[in-house]
């Protein structure tokens, strides 16, 4: 089977697992914010954003590098996972202390510290998953990634409706998230065993050494990666209160549901990238350039359909008690373009062993990112740390490229065309739409008629696509 079917098959399962996970994100994000009401559910946004910049020092980058060497060297799965399993348990052990320490100095109320701590635990139960579909991602076995997601949405779900309809309140909605985690991990595990490999538990204390320094590159890129993304919501609670997390985390969840999809994006195509270096650089480039150009074909419409109809998505989600938030969407959900390209760019150098490159990218834009918060949220509370995010990601779209180019990885002026038509159709799409002034739901059927016929005006599809189309469908 080609690389393209064998991607495009791994991108299919975990597409239908993403569609349901969205559903299902969906649904419980309206249910906990109408439950909770927007103190509490600041409560929770901070909870979640607190604890997934510790899952670093739970993962510290061993999980990248692991897809990274597997994709290359199957045979070494199970020396890599018996020695990652229990070096990971013991730095959960070490951040949950640490956690539960800086939220006494910061004399945080007993509920948010309870919540807190769940969504630690939680963490670790998420962090081990990572790492076993990561495995499944450097073997190209996307489907078993998939079932898990889909296990783990539809009972997340159902805990949460028990815990709406038992009232269990905030501590509740955490445990369902802790279980839900838990039952999955131990899923994956299974599967590890059964169709990866069975792991050698050891604790080989040089290899363990070994294996966490060559894993900090990827370990502080993702802190920075992390703390640009969340770091807004933790600050936020901190300099302003929980009203104004409450409704940036509102429009948070409704961007998180787009941006899942790039989960999606960077479990199939990393390994294949990771290969690509290793036996054909030409093929490398390529990728690249064909994910930015189908990303950006998707993304920016998007963003400019929802910065039209911000209100009226708000109004429907979560109703009026949170509609100071429609001014945070239609400024956030340009982030979701630049994430796909960034990431994309990130992957690619991530990919190539430019890991310190990207390190060094996230570390300034986690820095410009905290700075522009500070000046911003005292001024504008949620809007700001909105826009904060979005300079950031400017930032990071500058010196990702800035380094491509000098490694010879620059896009063609072909792509740049194609980028050029992608942004005229969704102009186009957007003078439309704003001129009519249509109801939502009108709007966007109109909408996807619109932007197709553009793009098909503008032949935004040349021979290469097609030929992927064929390679797709078994007929090159």
């Amino acid at each position: 089977m080609s690389q393209v079917r064998t991607s495009f098959l791994n991108m299919s399962w975990l597409m239908v697992s993403q569609i349901i996970t969205s559903i299902c994100a969906f649904i419980w994000t309206i249910l906990i914010a109408r439950y909770l009401g927007v103190n509490d559910y600041g409560i929770l946004g901070f909870a979640i954003s607190i604890t997934g910049i510790f899952a670093i020092t739970v993962d510290m980058g061993i999980s990248t590098h692991i897809v990274r060497k597997i994709s290359i060297n199957q045979n070494i799965a199970s020396k890599y996972l018996g020695n990652a399993i229990p070096l990971k348990s013991f730095f959960s052990l070490i951040t949950f202390f640490i956690l539960l320490l800086i939220l006494i100095f910061l004399k945080f109320d007993e509920l948010t510290i309870i919540v807190t701590l769940l969504f630690t635990i939680e963490m670790f139960f998420k962090s081990m998953a990572g790492l076993f579909n990561g495995s499944f991602q450097a073997v190209e076995e996307g489907k078993y990634q998939a079932i898990g997601n889909i296990i783990l949405n539809i009972i997340l779900l159902i805990f949460i409706l028990i815990s709406i309809f038992c009232n269990f309140g905030l501590i509740g909605i955490a445990l369902a998230y802790l279980f839900s985690n838990f039952i999955v991990m131990i899923y994956l595990y299974i599967k590890i065993k059964t169709n990866v490999t069975i792991p050698e538990y050891e604790l080989d204390k040089d290899f363990c050494i070994k294996l966490t320094k060559v894993s900090l590159p990827f370990a502080f890129y993702t802190l920075f990666h992390t703390i640009y993304y969340s770091i807004d919501i933790t600050m936020l609670t901190i300099l302003v209160g929980e009203y104004a997390s409450g409704l940036y985390n509102a429009s948070y969840k409704l961007i998180n549901v787009l941006t899942l999809f790039y989960t999606i994006y960077t479990a199939v195509i990393f390994p294949v990238m990771s290969k690509f270096y290793k036996n054909n650089e030409s093929l490398l480039n390529i990728t690249f350039e064909k994910s930015m150009k189908y990303l950006l074909a998707i993304t920016v419409p998007i963003a400019v359909v929802t910065s039209i109809y911000a209100k009226d998505l708000i109004l429907l989600v979560y109703g009026s008690q949170y509609i100071l938030a429609s001014s945070v969407l239609s400024i956030l959900i340009w982030t979701v373009c630049l994430l796909f390209i960034n990431g994309a760019a990130s992957i690619l150098l991530n990919a190539s062993y430019k890991e310190v490159a990207v390190t060094k990218i996230y570390a300034i834009a986690a820095i410009f990112n905290v700075i522009a918060n500070l000046i911003l949220i005292p001024m504008y509370q949620a809007n700001g740390a909105a826009v904060a995010t979005v300079l950031s990601d400017i930032l990071i779209f500058i010196l990702a490229f800035y380094v491509l180019r000098k490694t010879g990885y620059a896009p063609r002026k072909s792509l740049l065309k194609d980028l050029f038509k992608i942004i005229l159709g969704s102009i186009i799409l957007g003078l439309v739409l704003y001129f009519l002034n249509l109801s939502l739901f009108v709007g966007l059927i109109i909408g996807v008629i619109i932007y197709l016929i553009a793009l098909l005006l503008l032949k935004i599809i040349d021979d290469d696509d097609m030929y992927i189309i064929k390679e797709i469908l078994g007929k090159n």
